[in-house]
């Protein structure tokens, strides 16, 4: 094991409409699984537009966050490596905008599907993580954080001299 710890920063949409919520069904190495649309932070982009990109990226929607639930850790034993993973998980609240049919999904997203949080609640072993139903209980609570509360300093949206 390196000496040197990192977490992996993801960023993660709850989308309501109608007491129903927006998932994903992805395939994983544990077999196919719920989450909310989600993914990892790439380089050059604020935690707002990675899930803004993520959003549409896995379900052809356009998403304008507007809000975030919070920042949310947690560790996962990955069965592939065998090693533990830690995640640090940006949630966010937002507008779900136009939907793009031709659009395709990302790789291993099989498809989206509204469910009730009863509905989630009742299928932990498929969700991702613990986290999934963790920001379902948030946002039912009214959990709501500026978006303002979230700095992106300048020098993170420009590649590096050289790159």
């Amino acid at each position: 094991m390196s000496s040197l710890w990192k977490t992996s920063v993801t960023v993660a949409a709850v989308i309501e409409r109608d007491g129903r919520f927006l998932l994903v069904e992805e395939h994983t190495h544990e077999g196919l699984r719920l989450n909310q649309p989600a993914g990892h932070l790439d380089p050059n982009e604020s935690l707002a537009d990675a899930v803004a990109r993520e959003t549409l990226e896995e379900t052809a929607h356009v998403f304008r966050p507007t809000g975030w639930l919070g920042c949310y850790l947690g560790r996962f034993h990955s069965s592939r490596t065998q090693e533990d993973v830690t995640y640090t998980r940006f949630t966010f609240v937002g507008e779900l905008g136009a939907f793009d049919p031709a659009r395709p999904l990302d790789d291993g997203i099989v498809r989206t599907v509204w469910m009730t949080a009863d509905e989630v609640r009742a299928c932990p072993e498929r969700h991702r993580s613990p986290l999934v139903m963790a920001c379902i209980d948030d946002y039912l609570a009214g959990r709501r954080l500026p978006l303002d509360a979230l700095y992106t300093h300048p020098s993170v949206l420009t590649a590096p001299e050289g790159a």
